[in-house]
């Protein structure tokens, strides 16, 4: 394997090295859910299955939002049922440009550990698929805490609003502006940009790292940014993380609750519009 690992890696590398990896599908929607029937109908070959509701979020609440992160020794947990150790390098892919896939990626980059999105996705696999459900050998994977400066909260974030912090939102425009059936209530965070995920992709891939350094550096995410990342529940955004990373921006944060947390606090105040 090559030195340098992630954020993504092409079908052809992932097909070259298929057995030196984790190989991990996390499809999942917003309209069905964990796209378990699509796994055990086909699958990369050796993928083992991740469940985004169960193994990559606590329980939904209104302080945590809907997919707030799980706790240490639940993920740890979780990555060694997968069959990941702490020496893993993982490659997780869905079949939404990377914004299901995004999350685990975050997480296990947040830790230390090595990982990756297949790039494409499973539209972008041209090698054989497999069916059924795999159940790999379980690992042993170290519990520990999610890093603090990795991340923000909503009352830290309430308190940087005027702070001059670059805010972006990676839903889709109208949801940006106007919200959707799925969100507490409409608009967005005071001062957020909109920074849709897919605007990470060209026809299902991710931009060059020149072209999204031009991206991110056009809606304010420059090299001098403090920069923070949200979405609906903290999963898309992740998406938005992978594209700074790739635009030489590691120091994004990711605010986890997102806009199911914080639009939920009628506390707190929103923007309508765009």
């Amino acid at each position: 394997m090559t030195a340098s690992f992630g954020p993504v890696v092409s079908a052809a590398w992932l097909a070259a090295n298929l057995d030196e990896v984790v190989v991990i599908d996390c499809r999942w929607s917003l309209t069905d859910g964990p796209g378990r029937t699509a796994y055990e109908e086909a699958h990369l070959p050796t993928a083992v299955f991740a469940d985004l509701d169960v193994d990559l979020s606590a329980p939904p609440s209104t302080a945590g939002g809907r997919h707030p992160l799980p706790a240490p020794e639940a993920f740890a947990a979780a990555m060694g049922r997968l069959g990941v150790d702490d020496h893993s390098r993982v490659v997780a892919y869905d079949d939404a440009g990377g914004t299901v896939a995004g999350r685990l990626w975050w997480m296990l980059d947040a830790l230390g550990r090595s990982a990756a999105v297949l790039d494409g996705g499973l539209a972008g696999w041209d090698g054989p698929l497999e069916s059924g459900w795999v159940s790999p050998e379980p690992a042993s994977f170290a519990v520990a805490p999610w890093p603090p400066e990795r991340l923000i909260s909503s009352a830290d974030l309430a308190a940087s609003l005027d702070s001059g912090l670059v805010i972006l939102d990676a839903r889709a425009p109208d949801r940006y502006a106007h919200g959707g059936p799925i969100d507490p209530r409409p608009g967005h965070i005071p001062t957020a940009r909109s920074a849709p995920a897919g605007g990470n992709l060209d026809d299902g891939h991710f931009r060059s790292a020149a072209d999204l350094a031009d991206y991110y550096a056009s809606i304010g995410a420059d090299d001098e940014a403090d920069v923070v990342v949200y979405c609906g529940s903290g999963v898309s955004a992740c998406a938005d993380l992978i594209g700074l990373r790739l635009a030489g921006r590691p120091d994004a944060r990711l605010f986890v609750g997102s806009w199911s947390a914080w639009g939920a606090d009628p506390e707190l105040p929103n923007e309508v519009g765009s």
